[in-house]
């Protein structure tokens, strides 16, 4: 299973951007996909995922700002960030869980800096 994010970028305070990540490879049709990040010198958070029920969840410090949804179809999740602030710069990976064997893979990662 391979993992391909984009859409990263440097944006000003209150832009926004829409990340993409496709998934390929051996993919069971139950999974869950989501975004985590991670910020100089701090742990890697989640952002949110959408597990493979549908159910919806997202950190608190993007609820309202944030909105993430998935074609499976395409095996695609996109993270669509509105009102972007200076703290949401963070390297963002994109994440996969297969329900049945619990496996999971990471994408490469992309920037996302938020900066006037």
């Amino acid at each position: 299973v391979q993992l391909q994010a984009s859409g990263g970028g440097l944006v000003q305070p209150g832009g926004s951007l829409r990340l993409s990540c496709v998934a390929s490879g051996s993919i069971s049709s139950a999974k869950s996909m989501g975004w985590y990040r991670q910020a100089p010198g701090k742990q890697r958070e989640l952002v949110a995922i959408v597990t493979y029920i549908g159910t919806k969840n997202y950190a608190d410090s993007v609820k309202d700002r944030f909105t993430i949804s998935r074609d499976n179809a395409k095996n695609t999740v996109y993270l669509q960030m509105n009102s972007l602030k200076p703290e949401d710069t963070a390297v963002y990976y994109c994440y996969l869980l297969i329900a049945r064997t619990q496996d999971d893979y990471w994408g490469q990662g992309t920037l996302v800096t938020v900066s006037s």
